[in-house]
């Protein structure tokens, strides 16, 4: 399915509140957090250009955060940096006095945090990052999976000592049991979609993902016509359209958002305008995309920053993680999760069925998000038949991958 968006505030400025934690100042502050990280690097920009000759275009990059702060996703940005700024505010409330990322280390910060609990509904990775930076600062942490989360990944989340809490359905009924045992138990939720009240903490964890654009303007060699970038809530694809709509205005790329198809909750609020809850039918194998109902905020800035909706199938999905282990013509091997290259698979089907409508040709310059490595080893190896080690050693085969 593919869906201009036809929205009456398509190209409109953001929302003022939106505008300040998206924009260059908020970008700023999570930079300045991230420099206190002792793995922080920034996470690298691969160019692909035999893809790009097969499909006709000028140029495509790959932004890999596989590599984000050894959790190998992009949440890794989010998660943990919306904890470190909820126990400085707290902190600094009660000891009276102004504190920063520096003091977090400092024996009464730690004591504050210690008296505090995190907790979030996750299909993986939003809370291992969650689990992380509660970890890193001395608080505690509540995690809720659904039962679709896969044991390998309940086990990486427990790693970080996480109380983890198991719920019957989907990611949306473990949202709502998050929200109400956090309610009942005096827990701070930190959660990547938003509700009604309930929208600064989703905000912040979207303005930890702004460092991602940030990262790729710098590294990229000329601004990109065209991005493509996936979405679960819509907190990523939020973040990246609503910076870049800030830092270039008029002459920023165009941009779309790309979901499974089964899992098409952007999708359904760009057709009506407003976020809707969307049928649970069959489970889709891009775990990390799999909500169905968007989070209001990211749909306010999408609304306005998004230019085109699409979906993609199963089969889309597994075919260019197989096309980013054994690349074509010298282009470099990436290891991308079930949900870390559907960008990707955006692109090709664009370029196979929507090029006129949004001006793809040889001069178009591309960009597309690896949201993710392997995060679940077992299942990128059940569904490629070779493990994330040997595509990265190079012992793969071509019977591994067809």
């Amino acid at each position: 399915m593919f869906l201009l968006n036809r929205n009456a505030l398509h190209r409109l400025p953001l929302d003022p509140a939106d505008a300040e934690i998206l924009g260059v100042a908020g970008a700023d502050t999570v930079e300045r957090f991230l420099s206190h990280r002792d793995n922080h690097r920034m996470t690298p920009l691969h160019a692909l250009p035999a893809l790009a000759a097969e499909f006709g275009l000028g140029a495509i990059h790959i932004k890999d955060e596989g590599f984000r702060l050894g959790l190998g996703s992009f949440k890794a940005l989010g998660g943990a940096y919306a904890v470190f700024r909820l126990v400085l505010e707290e902190a600094g409330s009660r000891l009276g006095r102004t504190v920063d990322v520096a003091d977090l280390d400092r024996p009464d910060v730690r004591g504050v945090a210690a008296t505090m609990t995190f907790a979030c509904a996750t299909d993986g990775n939003h809370g291992r990052s969650v689990a992380q930076g509660a970890q890193l600062v001395g608080a505690r942490t509540a995690i809720f999976v659904h039962a679709g989360v896969s044991e390998e990944r309940i086990a990486a989340i427990a790693h970080y000592g996480a109380e983890m809490i198991r719920v019957d359905g989907n990611y949306d009924d473990s949202v709502k049991q998050a929200a109400q045992v956090s309610a009942e138990k005096g827990w701070t939720v930190v959660s990547d979609t938003s509700w009604p009240g309930y929208e600064r903490i989703p905000g912040l964890v979207m303005q930890g993902y702004t460092t991602i654009m940030r990262e790729a303007l710098r590294q990229l060699p000329r601004t990109p016509t065209h991005v493509f970038v996936q979405a679960g809530v819509g907190g990523i694809a939020a973040a990246l359209a609503g910076h870049l709509a800030i830092v270039l205005g008029d002459a920023r790329p165009t941009f779309i958002v790309v979901e499974p198809a089964r899992a098409a909750c952007v999708f359904a609020a760009a057709q009506v305008g407003r976020p809707v809850k969307v049928a649970h039918g069959q489970p889709t194998v891009m775990a990390m995309l799999e909500c169905y109902e968007a989070s209001p905020v990211a749909w306010r800035v999408l609304a306005r920053a998004a230019d085109a909706f699409m979906t993609v199938d199963e089969t889309d999905a597994i075919a260019v993680m197989r096309r980013l282990a054994r690349p074509a013509g010298g282009d470099p091997v990436i290891v991308a999760g079930e949900s870390g290259g559907v960008g990707l698979a955006g692109l090709i089907r664009a370029v196979a069925d929507n090029r006129a409508d949004l001006g793809l040709d040889g001069k178009s310059r591309v960009l597309v998000i690896n949201t993710e490595g392997a995060t679940d080893p077992h299942r990128y190896a059940e569904l490629l038949g070779m493990s994330p080690a040997d595509v990265l050693a190079g012992k793969v085969t071509a019977e591994a991958t067809a």
